[in-house]
């Protein structure tokens, strides 16, 4: 199989994966479990939203809840370098006959509104307010103590056109997976800050958000955490976990579904993939099976994900199998 090139040098510099919004039913529930549970830092917060952070994270927010209609995920976040690859961003998208306008977002910069050839609404910006970091404010520690938001994992009938849109942005495949005996892609997984992901797409009924990741600092949390939401009356949110994915990442993870069902994960750091020598690490779905333990994730783990606000999904043809169940091999 050919794989797209990288674009080392691209028209405009996307730096990383920078926040999700999602629409949820019950504010008040949701800070529950988001800030009195799992522990982020609540920046800001009014009767309709609520800005969180992770504790390393010095800009403004990486999660955002917005209260009313039904639990969508309203944008996917990304930032840019300055504010002329705004511009260049905008040239770019609208090059590809994509829609784009510019937005004011409370806490950020200029923000361009645009979608993806996948189909994923996103939200990028330049420049962000940003609060003190609570890294070492120790005593703010609790829950399962998030450090910073990693990547995004989209459900998308689209994955091979997903991968060569991004790679012209200058993002590098770190790994990919294909089914047995093929060059069918059934995963990609895509990164700009230097290590193995800031955005997944995998072959699954969408577009959809599969899940929003965070890091926590040590697998202590992964089951302090389960012990907590369990105290806590949210024990019914952890969908699979705690356990390590032997493929892709190799980190050791647990995923939560919240109070509408918007999926996160949870997981310790993983490698870096800066280096020029770092080569796409090829899968294949037998692969991921062998060395496991622990249990094999849910239906619902492998099928369901978070819809997009307006936008439809796309089933997959009946010969094409998600790509989403491989770590259950």
């Amino acid at each position: 199989m050919t794989l797209p090139k990288t674009v080392f040098r691209p028209a405009f510099a996307v730096t990383r994966a920078s926040h999700v919004v999602f629409a949820v039913t019950d504010l008040a529930k949701s800070r529950a479990f988001y800030v009195e549970t799992l522990g982020f830092v609540v920046s800001d917060e009014d009767k309709s939203t609520l800005y969180l952070r992770g504790l390393e994270e010095g800009c403004h927010h990486s999660l955002v809840l917005k209260s009313g209609g039904a639990p969508t995920c309203e944008r996917v976040g990304m930032r840019v370098l300055t504010e002329d690859d705004l511009d260049l961003a905008q040239a770019h998208f609208k090059s590809r006959g994509l829609p784009t306008r510019f937005v004011d977002v409370p806490f950020q910069g200029r923000s361009l509104h645009t979608v993806d050839v996948a189909g994923t609404p996103l939200e990028i910006c330049a420049t962000m307010t940003t609060k003190p970091r609570r890294i070492m404010d120790f005593e703010l520690f609790h829950g399962a103590c998030p450090q910073r938001i990693d990547h995004f994992q989209v459900l998308t009938n689209e994955v091979r056109p997903a991968l060569e849109f991004y790679m012209q942005m200058g993002f590098r495949l770190s790994e990919y997976i294909v089914n047995d005996g093929t060059d069918d892609l059934r995963a990609v997984f895509l990164q700009r800050k230097g290590n193995p992901h800031d955005i997944v797409f995998v072959n699954n009924a969408g577009p959809r958000l599969h899940h929003a990741a965070f890091t926590i600092p040590e697998v202590y949390h992964l089951m302090y955490i389960c012990d907590l939401l369990g105290r806590n009356g949210f024990g019914a949110s952890v969908e699979w976990g705690p356990g390590r994915h032997f493929g892709p990442g190799y980190a050791r993870f647990v995923y939560l579904r919240d109070p509408d069902g918007h999926r996160i994960e949870l997981f310790t750091n993983h490698y870096q993939t800066i280096d020029m020598e770092d080569e796409p690490i090829r899968w294949q779905a037998s692969d991921l099976s062998v060395g496991r333990w622990g249990t094999f994730p849910p239906v619902s783990w492998q099928q369901e994900g978070s819809a997009f606000a307006g936008s439809d999904v796309r089933p997959l043809a009946i010969q094409e199998r998600p790509a989403v169940a491989v770590h259950a091999r």
